[in-house]
């Protein structure tokens, strides 16, 4: 799968999420290393804390299957506005960022293209924990 199917993923993603309090839709497609794409879409609960991030969902879909490497996340929203992934979404994408890994952020009439360490320079690892 090219990178453009990858963000036609995360926009079919988007069509599923629950976003009933902002109305702010967001849908991911995370492509492992070896070939396989997962999707995730936000999931809302009213008290926000226990939102669910699509990057996430698609993270932890993947990571349930047994993948730990990947190669690319495409990232969409309803408003096609090249929304990039929160700082928590950044942080749990470094978790297996064997690099570099490529943010695809849909910007409606194109696609704008980064690293996960050009968006989250100086990440904290597992490294510092050992």
């Amino acid at each position: 799968m090219d990178d453009s199917e990858l963000v036609s993923k995360a926009r079919e993603a988007v069509e599923r999420s629950y976003a009933p309090y902002s109305t702010y839709r967001v849908g991911a497609a995370i492509r492992t290393a070896d070939g396989p794409v997962y999707t995730g879409c936000n999931v809302e609960n009213a008290n926000y804390s226990n939102s669910v991030h699509a990057e996430e969902l698609a993270l932890s879909k993947a990571v349930e299957a047994g993948h730990r490497s990947f190669d690319a996340v495409a990232v969409a929203s309803n408003r096609r506005d090249g929304v990039t992934p929160c700082g928590m979404c950044r942080q749990s994408l470094a978790e297996f960022d064997d690099g570099p890994l490529r943010i695809l952020c849909d910007e409606g009439d194109g696609v704008a293209s980064y690293t996960l360490g050009e968006l989250l320079p100086a990440t904290f690892s597992g490294s510092y924990l050992r």
